[in-house]
C-alpha cells in the first residue's frame, strides 16, 4: 500500500495504559518524504522523538493529532476511546488520505484501511504517527503537572509508577484519572483538586 500515487495515512495512538490524561492518536501521510530515525516511538529516546516531531510536521505531506479525554475515555471504554482519536485526527487531515494504516485496530471511517500487527515497528506512516501522538501527549502531561502539582505527572505522564501510587493514596484522584480503569474504580469520587 505504500507505492504509486495514493496518499496513504499511518495513525497510532499513545496513553493507551495510562491511568491519567487523555489518549492521543495521530494521524500521517509522508508523501515522499521520508527520515531514515523514524522508528516506533517506544525504541526512540526523547530527545530523538523531539526533533523527529519536528521534522515530521515540517516535512510531511499532512499530519494532524486528536486527544481523548478521561471522562469521555470513562464513558465509552479504552478501546473505543482510542479508536475515535485515531478517526477524528484521521478527519482533521488536509488532504485527505486515499487509504489508511491502523496499528492493530479496525476503524470506523469510510476509507480503505489496513490493520497492520506491530504497525509502529512496520509501517514508517505508523511510526511517524507514533512519533508525533507520544510526544504530544507527552507535553500535555508535562503542562498538567505544573497545574496538579503533587503527582509526578512530569516524570511519569500518568501511567502507574509507584510515585503515581503514593500521590492517588496521599492526595486522590484528579479531573484527568480515569475513574473506570481497575486500581481507581473503587477509590471514589474525583477529588476537588486545589492547586498547592
Amino acid at each position: 500500500m505504500q507505492t504509486g500515487k495514493l496518499r496513504i495515512a499511518g495513525t497510532d495512538e499513545a496513553g493507551r495504559g495510562c491511568l491519567a490524561g487523555p489518549v492521543v492518536a495521530a494521524a500521517v501521510i509522508l508523501g515522499d518524504w521520508r527520515h531514515p530515525a523514524i522508528n516506533d516511538s517506544k525504541k526512540l529516546s526523547a530527545p530523538q522523538r523531539a526533533y523527529l516531531y519536528g521534522e515530521i510536521c515540517a516535512m510531511s505531506a499532512a499530519w494532524a493529532v486528536s486527544a481523548v479525554e478521561a471522562e469521555i475515555i470513562d464513558t465509552i471504554n479504552i478501546l473505543q476511546a482510542s479508536r475515535l482519536a485515531m478517526a477524528q485526527a484521521l478527519a482533521q487531515l488536509s488532504p485527505p488520505p486515499d487509504a489508511v494504516l491502523v496499528d492493530a485496530l479496525v476503524l470506523d471511517i469510510k476509507e480503505t484501511q489496513q490493520a497492520v500487527i506491530h504497525g509502529d515497528a512496520i509501517s514508517v506512516s505508523i511510526a511517524a504517527a507514533s512519533i508525533l501522538a507520544k510526544v504530544t501527549r507527552d507535553r500535555i502531561m508535562i503542562a498538567h503537572d505544573l497545574q496538579f502539582p503533587g503527582y509526578g505527572f512530569a516524570r511519569h505522564k500518568g501511567y502507574g509508577t509507584r510515585q503515581h501510587f503514593e500521590a492517588l493514596q496521599t492526595l486522590g484522584p484528579t479531573a484527568l484519572h480515569r475513574m473506570s480503569f481497575a486500581p481507581l474504580r473503587e477509590s471514589g469520587n474525583r477529588t476537588q483538586y486545589a492547586a498547592h
